[in-house]
């Protein structure tokens, strides 16, 4: 069949029509502005894109490999799978290197606060023939490990972590003599994004503080090109699918511009980029959801092109990772690469009007945020005069308020909880409390409900359903998922009236009903409960017009979309004589 004869099925569809259907598909009045996304990066990102929004993209019709490398920096599809190897022993590190190189590693991290001489680099890299990369190193072990390749190269790439703004004098020194594949110093990305940071501030921050090095270096006598050759950078990729593809792209294309403006070979403006799984968003409860959390992250990395991706243990986040959690992780490597393909086709994101259209709506935005650094005196200056963590700063805490709001799900942990999971035996409180996550907070008040619940209190919980049928039941439904957040299970019970309520036996009961009623019940209801000989703590479900008049008859709290969950949860603990 005739392509011509296949697209006659089709008739072309108007930017109106496509509009008008959606409209028809969403029963809300502020449709039209609704059918705009505006992630906390600022961007605008439509339902839908056509041809003509990506027309006048310059990087179109780059191959893969060619420049300005938004498609990759390589013609040949693929990554390299990073794992990560312990130097307590150089020859049982290197030991352990082989065994993970035959499951299926591609790279070598090797994590270690020293190496003390060069004996201990030949026990490492025996019989390796695979890129490795040192984390963790000071300058010692840097010029031990520059010192080593000089006597005897190694085939592969050898980088370290070495911030390359740390010490600038180290760097020259480093540089006045270029090891041919020893990359030595890395931009690290990921604290801004662990910090909150948008894509675009991102690659705005990190573009920055590869430029000061950029333009330290050549102050002392030093070309873009050993420079460029010199650094790695490494990202971190949370969960925002198709902005966390493009996220790399755009980076590719601002670094290939960058050195370009130092007038740099064009081959030293590609990139190596390593990508690992997010750490902010990991949970202790419910935590084989982290895999998928980090299977999504990683699949992002693997389109948006990254060299080497590293995917965290699920348990990594509350404990020291055991043996099999992180062969799930690498496995889950394997499966992208070999079953679901994904290492078979160079850049399978491009062609894609949406990837390409918020790649360059990213870049352009990273790109005018570096500007304006760059104008203000540059990274370093930027960070002293407090700029950057400021900005860090609003990120975070706007990020922490979300989760605490629930407005950002975390499956298992702010939403759709099992209330009757327990972690307090699985969890190593150092391991735990030494991550900077969103959920720290609402898993904090989830261990004292277990820690209390071992001490014999075991809080009883009524959802009073009482009043409209319809709010009733789905308030009802939304405090029981609530509650079960800080482990806190409720019954339901389903009243006709006030005077069927017998709340003795209770130490909370949570009213369930719609706005327009809550004060009758109140009225009638709160003079029993205060009577009482044991007082039940009352919430309301929902956030009523008239809380203040609630408040005098009695009620405790108020429980809706948008609170505080942490200090709802915590007044409420208190209450029910669940402390510290």
């Amino acid at each position: 069949m005739h392509t011509a004869n296949l697209l006659s099925e089709f008739p072309p569809i108007t930017t109106e029509q496509w509009e008008n259907a959606l409209r028809d598909s969403i029963s809300d009045p502020d449709t039209s502005a609704k059918m705009i996304w505006h992630p906390e990066e600022g961007l605008s990102i439509k339902p839908y894109y056509r041809a003509e929004d990506i027309a006048e993209l310059s990087f179109l019709d780059a191959a893969p490999g060619d420049l300005p490398y938004v498609r990759g920096t390589r013609a040949v599809p693929g990554w390299r799978i990073r794992e990560y190897v312990e130097i307590a022993d150089p020859e049982a590190a290197n030991c352990k290197a082989r065994e993970l190189i035959a499951a299926g590693a591609d790279e070598i991290a090797f994590v270690g606060p020293k190496i003390e001489n060069s004996s201990h680099i030949v026990l490492l890299l025996a019989d390796l023939d695979h890129p490795v990369n040192f984390v963790g190193l000071g300058q010692g072990g840097v010029t031990t490990i520059y010192k080593r390749l000089q006597e005897s190269p190694y085939p592969a790439l050898v980088s370290c972590d070495l911030d390359p703004l740390a010490n600038l004098e180290f760097m020259a020194e480093i540089l006045k003599s270029p090891q041919s594949m020893f990359r030595p110093f890395t931009v690290h990305a990921e604290p801004f994004n662990e910090s909150g940071a948008g894509s675009i501030e991102e690659i705005g921050f990190t573009l920055s503080a590869a430029v000061e090095a950029l333009a330290q270096m050549q102050e002392r006598g030093i070309g873009v090109d050993q420079v460029a050759q010199s650094i790695t950078f490494s990202f971190s990729i949370g969960p925002e699918f198709y902005l966390q593809i493009a996220k790399i792209r755009a980076f590719r294309m601002l670094w290939s511009q960058v050195v370009e403006a130092f007038h740099g070979n064009s081959e030293d403006g590609r990139p190596i980029v390593h990508a690992r799984t997010a750490r902010w968003n990991k949970t202790a409860y419910d935590p084989h959801v982290n895999i998928l959390r980090s299977t999504t992250e990683a699949i992002s990395a693997a389109l948006g092109g990254a060299d080497s991706i590293s995917i965290a243990a699920f348990d990594d986040c509350y404990r020291p990772p055991e043996e099999n959690s992180r062969r799930l992780a690498r496995n889950a490597q394997l499966i992208l690469k070999h079953e679901a393909r994904l290492a078979s086709v160079a850049d399978a994101a491009g062609g894609s009007y949406l990837i390409e259209a918020i790649s360059n709506d990213i870049a352009l935005n990273a790109w005018k945020l570096f500007q304006e650094l760059e104008r203000s005196g540059g990274f370093q200056k930027a960070r002293e005069s407090g700029l950057v963590l400021s900005v860090l700063g609003n990120r975070e805490s706007r990020r922490q308020e979300a989760v605490i709001q629930r407005r950002i799900a975390l499956t298992g942990t702010n939403r759709f909880a099992d209330a009757s999971e327990k972690a307090y035996a699985r969890i190593d409180p150092e391991w735990w409390g030494a991550s900077n996550r969103v959920a720290f907070d609402i898993e904090a008040l989830r261990l004292r409900t277990e820690r209390a619940a071992l001490n014999g209190i075991l809080p009883r919980i009524v959802l009073a359903e009482i009043g409209d049928a319809k709010m009733r039941r789905a308030r009802s439904q939304f405090v029981a998922d609530f509650l079960g957040c800080a482990g806190l299970s409720a019954t339901v019970h389903a009243f006709e009236s006030v005077a069927e309520m017998q709340t003795g036996q209770a130490d909370v009961v949570v009213l369930c009903s719609s706005d327009s009623e809550y004060r009758a019940i109140a009225s009638e209801l709160m003079p029993r409960v205060n009577a009482s000989g044991r007082p039940a703590c009352v919430l309301v479900a929902g956030s009523p017009r008239d809380k203040e008049q609630l408040v005098a008859l009695g009620i405790s709290d108020f429980i809706h979309i948008g609170c505080d969950a942490v200090a709802v949860f915590s007044r409420l603990q208190q209450r029910i004589g669940i402390g510290e």
